[in-house]
């Protein structure tokens, strides 16, 4: 976690100790821009000073003790739960012990879905045991469940073409693993699809290039005047050896059964926290990650991690004594996993203020060793990040990707507003990383975390606003 930290710090603190003439604009001339890069550069004895703090001083594994100590103590953290709640009253509790500044709460609205009991049992050609597990805001089956044949199919087009033979079926979605933006609409949407064409529930290959027998759960949506299903994911094995069953003429029977149910919404919060700028305390870069998590881990990578470097950024610029010129504030979503219920209500409660915002950013991607960091905005822009990156020179992550979209930051990023995310090293398998424990963080290096409030800090140390255009 140490360099995933690193580089968020020194993004952000770069960013608020910035003067106040804005950058926001798209007429920066080359002379102000060799101001900044000037400007920049003068920041390299802060960079190694929260280089040392964060992977040689007393902070070395001061994120992750404080991660392991929630997540064992809370343990997993679904929306509209009491696990969540109390791990919100928790997160207050140590941000206003930390002597972070304008703690408190803000209320939001949040959806409230309980699993419940879940089976699926092949019936035909043999009996089989599977693996599964509902996704977030199904309906459940009767209390008998749902016994139907089985239509394999490995995309919506080809749904579409054999839609005459769906009707009355469970739909077993077996589409290719592609990547992830791409492969996750058939977990969001292949209910509906499904639905549309008369099945009585959906079954979908977990979203995966790896498995080891590990069905992954995730949140899915249901349509307006579209009959609601139950469903749920399969293993990538079971889903692979349907297909298989299913191209020799095997008639296939499965009887699924899943207690899940939706309840009114519940009360919950966003916890916010600052470092108040010292000049142009109304101008914001916000740094943030999500609380909330699924019910079948921990939650330690998704989005424990992102939530506790975004904590250990600001503790790292407050050690230090640093005060940057605008005001670095943290925020801890609820409700990411329901499709980013808590950062849309802020989103409508702050938007008002939103040429205030110089730059947003998100860790929402797990805890690794980072290559670079991903940045969305103008070309202006970039290169001014690009020159804050080379200040992390000595720990070798100075690369600045495209796509620093997020869920909880898109609603900014739509909006003009400059935004940023740590990049992970080239893809490897996504197996199950919303359920690891502290031990898989450990294993994976804290080095992360420190080149993440690096970045972070830099950013919030320079003089101008990241230009929008």
């Amino acid at each position: 976690m140490k360099f995933l930290l690193l580089t968020f710090v020194g993004v952000v603190h770069l960013l608020s100790l910035s003067s106040g003439k804005t950058i926001c604009k798209n007429d920066i001339s080359q002379r102000s821009f060799q101001e900044i890069k000037e400007e920049i550069a003068s920041y390299g004895d802060v960079a190694k000073a929260i280089i040392n703090l964060a992977v040689y001083g007393k902070a070395q594994n001061r994120s992750y003790e404080r991660l392991a100590l929630l997540v064992d103590t809370v343990g997993p953290r679904p929306s509209g739960s009491k696990s969540l709640e109390k791990a919100i009253q928790i997160m207050h509790q140590n941000l206003q012990e930390d002597g972070l500044e304008n703690v408190h709460l803000e209320p939001v609205k949040i959806p409230h879905w309980e699993r419940g009991e879940e089976s699926a049992v092949m019936l035909e050609p043999r009996i089989h045991k599977m693996a599964i597990l509902g996704l977030g805001s199904s309906i459940g089956t009767p209390p008998e469940g749902i016994t139907a044949e089985v239509l394999v199919v490995t995309s919506f087009e080809e749904l579409q073409r054999r839609a005459p033979e769906a009707r009355g079926k469970i739909v077993v979605y077996n589409q290719p693993y592609v990547n992830y933006s791409k492969t996750v609409q058939y977990r969001v949407q292949g209910s509906v699809e499904a639905a549309k064409v008369g099945a009585v529930a959906s079954l979908i290959r977990s979203v995966a290039s790896f498995s080891i027998y590990s069905p992954h759960t995730g949140i899915q949506e249901y349509q307006d005047g579209v009959p609601k299903i139950p469903t749920a994911c399969i293993t990538v094995e079971d889903a692979e050896m349907m297909s298989r069953m299913a191209s020799r003429g095997n008639r296939i029977v499965i009887q699924l059964k899943m207690g899940a149910k939706n309840y009114p919404d519940a009360d919950s919060f966003n916890t916010v926290a600052e470092i108040v700028g010292s000049k142009y305390p109304e101008q914001v870069v916000l740094v943030s990650g999500h609380l909330d998590s699924w019910d079948v881990g921990q939650g330690a990578m998704d989005d424990g991690g992102g939530a506790f470097i975004s904590w250990e950024a600001l503790s790292l610029i407050k050690d230090l004594g640093l005060r940057p010129k605008r005001t670095l504030r943290l925020v801890l979503w609820t409700a990411e996993e329901q499709g980013g219920i808590g950062a849309f209500q802020y989103y409508q409660l702050h938007k008002a203020n939103i040429s205030n915002y110089s730059l947003v950013m998100e860790s929402d991607l797990g805890t690794f060793l980072p290559s670079g960091l991903q940045f969305t905005g103008s070309e202006k822009a970039r290169t001014i990040v690009e020159e804050v990156m080379s200040l992390l020179q000595p720990v070798n992550i100075t690369q600045v990707f495209r796509a620093g979209e997020g869920t909880d930051i898109n609603f900014w990023i739509q909006a003009g507003v400059p935004a940023t995310r740590c990049s992970p090293p080239s893809p490897g398998p996504v197996l199950t990383w919303k359920l690891r424990s502290p031990n898989m963080i450990q294993a994976r290096g804290r080095r992360t975390t420190e080149l993440l409030g690096t970045e972070l800090c830099l950013l919030l140390l320079k003089d101008r606003h990241i230009p929008a255009h």
